[in-house]
């Protein structure tokens, strides 16, 4: 339900201050027109607060009840109305008030109709701005349920995101578990044992959004100890953070991005490679670069396709609304992905 133009205490002042400044102003128009101070005072105040009791309903009215748009015909005939309602009431309470006054008796019939007019400009005018207000406000909320309905598909979809990254990377950890069982048992318990502290790990993050890179970083070298349990001495990394450990990013965003460089970078050689991680701050940015050597003749890192790339950058635009805070090029047979990630305020 629509709150009141009436509602806040603010307006409330606001009302009550036009009423008496308005009671005022006609009490002296009444005088100047020769009747005494104590009927003109008597005659504001009376009329005054019929015609204010008028508007109020009308306000009241239109909380519960608006007319369709182009029906507005309705405004006028109801506030006509109760234009009308008013000046019969007036006259007749005047005329209980003071009987035997039949100078101002007579005054009141002649200026009726001139007040007739005044209270149905005002209650046109209450009229509109209340329609104005219960319009905007209708506005305000239906905006806030919309922007409550996509931040609640946002984060849907965000946690979709997040519970496909455990079964793609925990797929492709439990074949490569099934390679070392009969080859390197020990490798296989291994890994075990470091694919159940990363899971452990990821559970802990799935109700915080944010984390700084330290954390970040820390349990990225759980999946990094994973990934050399299988490809043993080829694989290399070098992480550089200098001062931005403290800096915010979303979990788990960096570990898809660091997937895709050694799938890249491993998965089509027997040489030894090294994956490159470094962090600076840039402005109020959080930049990270991922870098990884590729084969231009086995890999297609131009695509940049990919569970990986494409999820960050999904899970990127959902949190920012931008699709420039991730980025890819290849020179020289290395391949570098960059994200840029803006720090919360």
């Amino acid at each position: 339900m629509a709150l009141s133009p009436l509602g806040t205490f603010k307006n409330k002042i606001i009302f009550a201050a036009a009423w008496v400044t308005w009671s005022l102003m006609q009490a002296k128009i009444l005088q100047d027109w020769g009747l005494s101070w104590r009927i003109a005072a008597m005659d504001s105040l009376v009329s005054n607060l019929l015609l204010s009791a008028a508007t109020i309903l009308i306000i009241n009215n239109l909380r519960y009840y608006r007319p369709k748009k182009g029906k507005y015909i309705y405004f006028i005939i109801v506030c006509a109305f109760k234009a009308w309602l008013w000046s019969v009431m007036v006259k007749y309470v005047m005329g209980n008030i003071y009987p035997d006054e039949k100078a101002y008796l007579e005054f009141l019939d002649r200026f009726m109709p001139i007040r007739f007019d005044i209270a149905l400009l005002i209650t046109l005018c209450m009229a509109l701005i209340s329609e104005l207000f219960y319009t905007l406000e209708e506005q305000k909320d239906s905006e806030h349920r919309k922007t409550d309905a996509e931040k609640l598909a946002r984060e849907a979809e965000l946690y979709k995101l997040r519970q496909q990254l455990q079964p793609h990377f925990l797929f492709n950890s439990l074949n490569s578990i099934s390679a070392l069982i009969t080859i390197q048992p020990a490798q296989a318990r291994k890994m075990i044992q470091q694919l159940s502290d990363f899971l452990r790990g990821t559970l802990k993050k799935e109700d915080n959004q944010w984390i700084s890179l330290e954390d970040e970083l820390q349990h990225l070298q759980l999946y990094l100890d994973i990934e050399k349990v299988r490809f043993g001495h080829r694989l290399n990394t070098t992480v550089h953070s200098e001062t931005c450990d403290k800096l915010q990013l979303p979990s788990m965003v960096l570990q898809p991005l660091v997937e895709n460089a050694i799938k890249f970078g491993l998965y089509d050689t027997t040489e030894t490679v090294t994956i490159s991680i470094a962090a600076t701050q840039e402005n109020n940015y959080l930049v990270v670069t991922i870098d990884n050597p590729f084969d231009p003749e086995t890999s297609s890192p131009k695509q940049g396709t990919g569970f990986g790339l494409s999820s960050v950058q999904r899970r990127l635009y959902l949190l920012f609304a931008r699709n420039d805070l991730l980025s890819t090029r290849h020179k020289n047979n290395q391949f570098t992905t960059v994200i840029k990630i803006p720090q919360p305020s």
